[in-house]
């Protein structure tokens, strides 16, 4: 803020870098050279008051001399730094999108040993898998021998496995693939071969060091007395993740990704993308329609815990199994992948149908589950047959969206056991903009259906069959559309005139 100058308040003598000098204590102003000042001579008075005004003036300039030097060498030093990228802090994290490949436990429980998992690698290259994305191939349980070793480790089972771990994993990245495997939190697996509870930093090491797998599912059976353990879940996975950060360090490679598969019992979505890149929700899958539909239901409430780094898992795909019909495959794997689950078959590709492998290598479903600028799951927007938030294990949300890096993304689900027709309004999705019309892109027939504007219908939906569309904005809707609002509620025109 400006203030007037005021001469009768301000003094006028100031001297440059100083304060001001009070004036000289005289009854009467000396206009002569003969006439004294405080006892001395004109003259001397001016000499003193001029060497007074250069004793204040030396140490100020000296001062900010020495200010500008320290400034000018510390914008010298900063253009330096920020020419010169730091090497300091490097980005080690893994598991930023969902990850996929194949999961051994739907297609074969404890029956594996190294001939299986080799020809199922090679079942994924020449299938053309490896190629749009599934790059793991995960052992689960019963891989290994009933006891550790003398010396503490766990043993690979020496009949199922004879070549070992390293000779297996070798292969597997020969082919350009990458290798997991299974380890549980507790003393012993499901299947009560050795857990890592309380081995936890010498089995980190053995799992990638020693064996070179890449990704550790991590279990949560064979829980130790409250007496014994300490802790709750939360610290339970923690000491694997721990674990795994500690060798990362120590190493300098990229940390093991952790895969955490608590069933959701203590909310993981809520905690464990501190510790690991994907979580269970549920319990396990079984490959019944009832099953898909029952986890689908209990994850549309926590779809706000998927994005990058971090993700729901679903639990493996159970495509190509059972009793599951084409429909309900292709809805199973439309909702696993849109909601940004890690897609992992589980079924036995040396018996795998066309129809399994065409829903499995749907390119337009995977570049939503892989998108790589939005990382978040779609939602409901409206549950259908039940009021919206309802719990409903036979019948969960019907009416989904979500957003994509080329434009909004629906999925219709006919969870009734005939055919049905279903639309809904554009703007019940949050991610559309009202006053817009949208081209539509079936994700299923890979056809353009040309534009849409306030209303979508699709027409005999198939029982508990899928649509998935693809919505683009392509400019102003067509004039005259009535009423002037695609929602109702409190719609008004300028002059107060209400429309609902």
């Amino acid at each position: 803020m400006a203030f007037p100058y005021d001469e009768t308040s301000s003094s006028r003598a100031k001297y440059e870098f100083g304060e001001s000098l009070p004036p000289a204590e005289t009854k009467s102003h000396p206009t002569g050279r003969g006439e004294k000042v405080f006892g001395i001579s004109m003259p001397q008075y001016h000499e003193q008051r001029r060497a007074a005004a250069s004793f204040v003036k030396f140490p100020m300039i000296l001062l900010l001399s020495i200010a500008v030097l320290a400034l000018y060498s510390y914008r010298s030093l900063t253009m330096a730094e920020q020419k010169v990228p730091s090497t300091a802090v490097v980005d080690n994290r893994v598991g930023r999108l969902p990850f996929m490949g194949y999961n051994t436990w739907n297609a074969y429980h404890c029956d594996i040993d190294e001939d299986i998992i080799l020809q199922t690698a090679h079942y994924m290259k020449e299938y053309g898998l490896a190629d749009i994305g599934y790059t793991y191939v995960n052992i689960d349980d019963c891989y290994s021998e009933r006891n550790r070793s003398a010396e503490g480790d766990i043993v690979a089972h020496r009949d199922r496995f004879p070549s070992g771990m390293k000779n297996l994993t070798d292969q597997i990245h020969a082919m350009g693939l990458k290798a997991g495997i299974y380890g549980d939190s507790g003393w012993f697996t499901c299947e009560l071969f050795p857990g890592s509870f309380q081995n936890e930093e010498r089995d980190a090491k053995l799992f990638q060091e020693d064996w070179g797998f890449d990704l550790l599912k991590y279990d949560n059976c064979a829980v130790p007395f409250d007496t014994v353990l300490k802790q709750g879940i939360i610290g339970k996975f923690e000491r694997m993740s721990t674990a795994i950060t500690k060798l990362a360090e120590s190493t300098g490679k990229p940390p093991l990704i952790f895969s955490l598969c608590e069933w959701g019992n203590v909310q993981p979505w809520l905690w464990a993308k501190k510790y690991g890149q994907s979580w269970r929700t549920t319990g396990d899958i079984n490959p019944s329609w009832g099953s898909i539909t029952d986890l689908l239901n209990q994850n549309s409430f926590i779809t706000f815990a998927s994005d990058f780094y971090g993700h729901n898992d679903l639990d493996i795909l159970e495509v190509g199994n059972g009793e599951i019909t084409y429909d309900e495959g292709k809805s199973h794997f439309t909702a696993w992948a849109l909601m940004k689950s890690p897609l992992l078959i589980g079924t036995d590709l040396s018996r795998a149908t066309p129809e399994t492998l065409e829903i499995l290598k749907n390119e337009e479903i995977i570049a939503i589950n892989q998108d790589p600028v939005v990382g978040t799951s779609i939602s409901p927007f409206r549950w259908g047959i039940n009021p919206d938030w309802t719990s409903n294990w036979t019948h969960p949300a019907q009416y989904w969206s979500g957003e994509s890096q080329n434009g909004t993304v629906i999925m219709l689900l006919n969870t009734l056991s005939e055919p049905a027709d279903m639309s809904f309004d554009l703007v019940e999705s949050p991610w559309i903009r009202a006053g817009r019309q949208y081209s539509v892109r079936d994700l299923w027939t890979h056809t353009d259906n040309g534009t849409v504007a306030r209303t979508f219908t699709a027409h005999a939906v198939p029982p508990h069959g899928v649509v998935a569309l693809l919505l683009k904005d392509a400019g102003d809707e067509p004039e005259g559309i009535f009423p002037p609002c695609a929602r109702l509620l409190w719609c008004m025109s300028e002059n107060g005139t209400r429309y609902d």
